[in-house]
């Protein structure tokens, strides 16, 4: 009867390891090029943001557009790495989301560069919803209480993000 224990302990253990690698927050491969996020993607013809800016301008509420475009992260989700904001020119940003929630970006890359692949869009962010954002950035209630208005937000939901090493 002790062996069989020990057997299913030692099964216990190994197929635990394998649960594992399944999990939302592990990214799925690391590269030469960097750490890989969501579903892969061959890195070929990425934008630059001035590029990506002027598609945004021009987009109404709506429209997307299949981009993929190198920026840098200016903020992620605190409580699980379930979104991120990047940078835009002329001081704007872009709200990101993950296709699905499938996956979660590691809360420690703000400043850092990534490649974005996935959908470009233009929306009008509720007031609830800029609060709920808000609130999981750890804004003071000062600085929620002053959200009043809907606003056109740049938005992107990313079907897979790389973080170049």
């Amino acid at each position: 009867m002790k062996g069989f224990n020990i057997l299913l302990v030692f099964l216990f253990g190994f197929f635990s390891c394998f649960a594992q690698k399944d999990s939302k927050i592990l990214p799925s491969k690391d590269t030469n090029s960097g750490t890989y996020y969501g579903e892969e993607f061959t890195v070929d013809a990425v934008d630059l943001e001035k590029e990506v800016w002027q598609k945004y301008t021009s987009m109404a509420i709506s429209d997307s557009l299949h981009v993929q475009f190198k920026t840098k992260v200016k903020e992620v989700c605190k409580v699980k790495g379930c979104w991120m904001i990047v940078e835009l020119p002329e001081g704007e940003q872009a709200m990101v989301r993950f296709k699905n929630y499938g996956f979660f970006m590691p809360s420690d890359i703000s400043e850092k560069e990534v490649v974005l692949n996935g959908l470009a869009f233009v929306e009008e962010m509720s007031v609830e919803d800029q609060k709920h954002y808000a609130k999981d950035a750890s804004k003071s209630a000062d600085e929620i209480a002053k959200i009043l208005t809907p606003k056109r937000t740049f938005s992107f939901e990313a079907s897979g993000v790389l973080v170049p090493n």
